[in-house]
């Protein structure tokens, strides 16, 4: 190997030194090569330097990365990756440099804007429809301020617009910028205000939330109806009252009562577990007042005297109605059983030498969506006889077998008011020996009675069914229906 050792290298001629002929890579290996500037062979600049500025390509040029190469530090220049092939249609959160075309056409939509940003992040929305001044779309500002403010959502109602965002700072925030800045308005949040039921200004609960109670009838006064952007709907439990235990004689038991119908809807705005029939959405209510109607337990009658077990009544409120507790199914005196056994749940079958009196009632009646009860339990017939347990707002009651009451069935826990509770129990059965009577269901349902003891009867304001009457009568009745509830929640702050 051979090796040239100079102290200077100059050009044979002009000003050009040629290292290397056409081809040849040059190598220069750990050393490292110094030059204020760096030019192609035709003299145009790759890389210069001017004091401390460096600049990369010259005027005209476009400075490309190779395939799969990625760049930082460079910032953004305003401009966003815009996301022709996903159209947006309903409430989304956008991702920094990507730009949304937005559709209102089938009403409002939210973009909210991304979490945790740097400065320099850009976002931006575009009215693909020319629709925003039918359908505006808002702004939601995630956990940054927007312009400064970290109170209000912004509205943009302007056929057309198209918004750019660039985050500045943890003082401003993300900051509209555009010539279509000026179609943004500024929506301060409103909350629900309303008074009514126990106690009359509402309790607060878990601190931004409200609940109002009501025993018995009332009206729901609704001041303010507030806005999407702090809260425009409520949250609600509607129950009814649950239906009486069936009577009985010596020989034999009778059915528990049914639970009353449970609804319950969970508003998007409120933050609580509700129960597995709840439905979701709550109510969007107006500055107006909603009567408020709660319904009775199925009243307490002589265990003697009467086939018929009272059903529960109904509660009401919104234009919605929870059905009362089907009264549960007994054999005396001996005649038949009707369809009182139906209703929200289901009143438990009875006992007797008429197939159709074993027969429970039917629960979620009329039918409504999410169910608002379940079926009663069937009785038992012959041998040792026992009745059906009545239905709960979530289990249905268990049918009876030889020597067992059917217990209720179990209710719904909410918890609405802040801690868990159990409403709309189904009533345990009766048996005529000396076995015990079926339990009642959890939310208030009432145990059956037996040979030793009277039937319990249910909850007040928790809908839950009446026992089933023991023996002997009158010292061993059949238990009441309870009462029902209706329970508001809102977000007020």
């Amino acid at each position: 190997m051979s090796k040239v050792e100079v102290n200077t290298i100059e050009p044979q001629c002009g000003t050009t030194l040629t290292v290397g002929k056409c081809t040849t890579s040059v190598a220069v290996p750990g050393n490292v090569v110094k030059s204020n500037a760096l030019q192609a062979s035709d003299g145009g600049n790759i890389v210069s330097q001017s004091g401390t500025d460096i600049t990369l390509g010259a005027s005209g040029d476009t400075i490309n990365l190779a395939s799969g190469a990625s760049q930082s530090g460079f910032g953004r220049t305003g401009t966003v990756d815009w996301q022709t092939g996903d159209i947006k249609t309903g409430d989304f959160t956008g991702a920094t440099g990507k730009g949304y075309f937005v559709n209102t056409t089938s009403g409002e939509i939210t973009a909210t804007l991304p979490a945790s940003p740097s400065a320099g992040d850009i976002v931006g929305l575009k009215d693909y429809a020319l629709t925003f001044d039918t359908n505006s779309m808002f702004i939601g500002r995630n956990s940054e301020p927007i312009n400064g403010g970290t109170g209000t959502t912004l509205e943009i109602s302007t056929e057309g617009a198209t918004i750019m965002l660039v985050y500045v700072d943890g003082v401003k925030g993300w900051v509209p910028t555009q010539d279509d800045a000026s179609a943004i308005t500024a929506v301060t949040p409103a909350f629900v205000a309303a008074t009514g039921g126990t106690p009359c200004a509402g309790a607060v609960v878990c601190t931004d939330y409200k609940t109002h109670t009501f025993t018995g009838p009332g009206t729901l006064c609704v001041s303010s109806a507030g806005n999407a952007y702090g809260s425009n709907a409520i949250s609600y439990v509607i129950l009814a009252g649950g239906g009486e235990g069936g009577s009985s004689n010596p020989s034999n038991g009778a059915g528990g009562g049914g639970a009353g119908g449970y609804r319950e809807s969970k508003a998007p705005f409120c933050s609580y577990t509700a129960a597995p029939p709840a439905a979701t959405g709550g109510f969007a209510v107006a500055a107006t007042g909603y009567p408020i109607v709660v319904g009775a337990g199925g009243a307490l009658q002589p265990n003697a005297g009467a086939a018929n077990a009272n059903p529960g009544s109904d509660s009401t409120g919104f234009s919605l109605t929870a059905t009362g507790g089907g009264g549960a199914k007994g054999d005396f005196p001996y005649s038949e059983p009707t369809t009182v056994a139906d209703g929200g749940s289901g009143g438990g079958g009875g006992t007797g030498s008429t197939a159709s009196r074993l027969v429970a009632g039917n629960g979620n009646e009329p039918p409504v969506s999410p169910p608002q009860g379940t079926p009663g339990g069937d009785g038992f017939y012959p041998s040792t006889y026992a009745g059906g347990g009545g239905g709960g707002a979530t289990v249905a009651g268990t049918t009876s077998t030889c020597g067992v009451a059917g217990p209720g069935g179990a209710g719904a826990t909410t918890e609405i008011t802040a801690s868990p509770v159990a409403y709309g129990g189904g009533a345990g059965a009766s048996i005529t020996s000396a076995g015990c009577g079926g339990a009642g269901g959890t939310g208030g349902g009432g145990a059956g009675g037996n040979l030793s003891g009277a039937a319990a009867s249910g909850t007040v304001n928790k809908g839950g069914g009446g026992g089933g009457g023991g023996w002997p009568s009158p010292s061993y009745n059949r238990g009441g229906g309870g009462s029902g509830v209706v329970i508001i929640r809102y977000k007020f702050q």
